[in-house]
């Protein structure tokens, strides 16, 4: 894997992760913001915070044959989450919580794309992204 590419989406994923633990864990002490929150969701997003900032960057970082599919997983679970909230939950869930799974899962494609790219090229072969 290209390093300059992996330590980029490294850095990238441990500040979405950071970001993730700070909202969530913000609504989890108690601080609401001034919408209607789905009980559910906080914890989610402060769970994979904790585990993308713990165990995925730290993969991505180091270059781990386990980096891609960690970043597959986790882009994976933010685009379920995303649909079930589209889906199941579209009449109670806020603009915002939407815009952030959109900006989650919007990064997730980019530092799978980083990751990817960069497993590409150190084996020389060629393969698809999603």
């Amino acid at each position: 894997m290209n390093t300059k590419r992996s330590k980029a989406a490294a850095i990238i994923a441990w500040i979405i992760g950071g970001m993730a633990v700070f909202a969530g864990g913000r609504v989890l002490l108690g601080t609401l913001p001034d919408y209607y929150v789905i009980d559910w969701l906080p914890i989610y997003n402060f769970i994979v915070g904790v585990v993308t900032v713990l165990v995925t960057a730290i993969l991505i970082w180091r270059n781990s044959r386990y980096a891609l599919p960690a970043a597959i997983v986790t882009l994976t679970a933010h685009i379920l989450v995303l649909l079930v909230l589209l889906t199941a939950f579209r009449d109670v869930v806020a603009q915002d919580s939407l815009v952030a799974m959109v900006v989650h899962s919007v990064t997730w494609t980019i530092i799978l794309v980083l990751v990817s790219g960069g497993a590409n090229k150190a084996t020389g072969t060629k393969k698809a992204v999603l």
